[in-house]
């Protein structure tokens, strides 16, 4: 029961990975792409030809799509629309959609077939580079992962910056930047899914030789980035608003240190050997980075509104360690584009362009002003601490489907 097989070996053209992903603003994690499986061999002594079949096509059409499609959906060249109208990026998504009802007959309650077939996955971020087991949570576990990677993927290409038809500025959209939050939320919801809804199912023994990128800290890791990534978005959008007060800001910014620091604590203790795992945390790592210097920013300007020599001290501590995180960003930033797959960051924008030109101009002005109102030593204090707000945002509700009509009557013979 719930055998399985990993291998070093060289898994042919189906494990390609890209030695350069182009533009990165969302880190999309390796995909994980299925290899075929002989669903008549291992079921057809156990359910009728036309589930067995179901089941095949199903299947077979994502395999062939992950394969062709799933090592070019990590660069970032916007997908070319197919026959159908749709972006092969959402045709794969689709079929993954369609394929998970039918699987979830090979889960259900009771049933024998849980452990019949042998389901084998190739990684990008293991180095072990294939996983097989036979365990159709696996499989569940896998789908779940790959959906949440293309969305990921989808959010990506709709947060780089575009020339405006006037020739201004590269920019995004605020249409594409809300979208984006939906994408992430979405993509939480899938990977919130497979730690409180699937990993559960499988036993500790298979739960200890998952592949790293199925581990739990990895999984928690991506969820909280779709969230911290839904923050900044949000974050840009308070900033382009008239509307939205310093307090706002700052709460949303304080958020975010949480949501990546979250995220950093569940990925930064995992054995991620391999060129594309140690990308993985690195952006973690940069994006925490980034948080920090804008939840200190807007900290030390709330602070300076005070009157007294003590908030203003606060202050200027508060917008040098702002400076300080935001050198520390810039630094990750070019580790992280320089690690395997190469990457590049396109034209700054949204919050890291304000607050890029903004953090190093306010501390200067505040630490010089206050130097002259104060003696030097009142205002090289420690860094005050954030403030500790609630997380707003969570993950969608996603709830596993329920099984397939075409498993309705269906005679199991075991």
């Amino acid at each position: 029961m719930g055998c399985f097989a990993s291998t070093s070996k060289h898994s042919g053209d189906i494990r390609r990975r890209p030695n350069n992903i182009g533009e990165v603003a969302v880190f999309v994690p390796g995909l994980r792409i299925p290899k075929p499986v002989d669903f008549s061999q291992s079921l057809g002594d156990h359910l009728s030809k036309n589930l067995v079949e179901r089941l095949s096509a199903l299947r077979t059409r994502v395999v062939v799509m992950a394969g062709q499609e799933g090592p070019a959906i990590t660069r970032t060249k916007r997908r070319s629309a197919t026959q159908h109208g749709g972006s092969t990026l959402g045709d794969l998504i689709q079929a993954l959609d369609d394929y998970l009802p039918v699987l979830m007959g090979l889960v259900k309650e009771g049933t024998p077939l849980q452990h019949k077939v042998q389901f084998v996955w190739v990684n990008q971020e293991d180095e072990v580079e294939e996983t097989a087991m036979f365990s159709a949570w696996y499989e569940v576990l896998s789908v779940l992962h790959l959906m949440a990677a293309l969305l990921f993927s989808q959010a990506n290409l709709l947060l780089l910056p575009r020339t405006s038809s006037d020739g201004h500025q590269p920019k995004v959209s605020e249409e594409s930047r809300r979208s984006s939050i939906d994408i992430f939320l979405k993509a939480a919801g899938y990977l919130d899914c497979a730690i409180q809804q699937v990993l559960p199912q499988l036993p500790p023994e298979l739960r200890r030789n998952l592949p790293v990128d199925l581990s739990e800290g990895v999984l928690r890791a991506l969820c909280l980035q779709a969230l911290g990534q839904g923050v900044d978005i949000q974050l840009g959008l308070a900033i382009d608003s008239t509307k939205a007060t310093l307090a706002v800001k700052r709460r949303l910014a304080c958020e975010m240190v949480k949501y990546w620091q979250q995220a950093h604590d569940n990925i930064t203790n995992i054995l991620l050997a391999n060129g594309w795992g140690e990308k993985h945390k690195l952006f973690v790592k940069w994006k925490y980075s980034e948080a920090r210097a804008a939840a200190y920013y807007y900290h030390g300007l709330i602070l300076d509104e005070g009157n007294t020599e003590k908030s203003h001290g606060m202050a200027v501590a508060a917008l040098q360690a702002a400076d300080e995180y935001l050198k520390e960003s810039k630094k990750t930033c070019e580790a992280f584009n320089a690690a395997a797959p190469l990457s590049r960051i396109p034209p700054l924008w949204g919050t890291m362009k304000f607050l890029s030109e903004k953090i190093p101009k306010d501390t200067s002005s505040k630490v010089r002003i206050n130097r002259d109102l104060y003696s030097y030593e009142k205002i090289m204090e420690t860094a005050p601490t954030l403030p500790d707000f609630a997380l707003a945002l969570k993950p969608d509700e996603f709830q596993l489907p329920p099984v397939h009509t075409s498993w309705n009557n269906e005679s199991i013979t075991t």
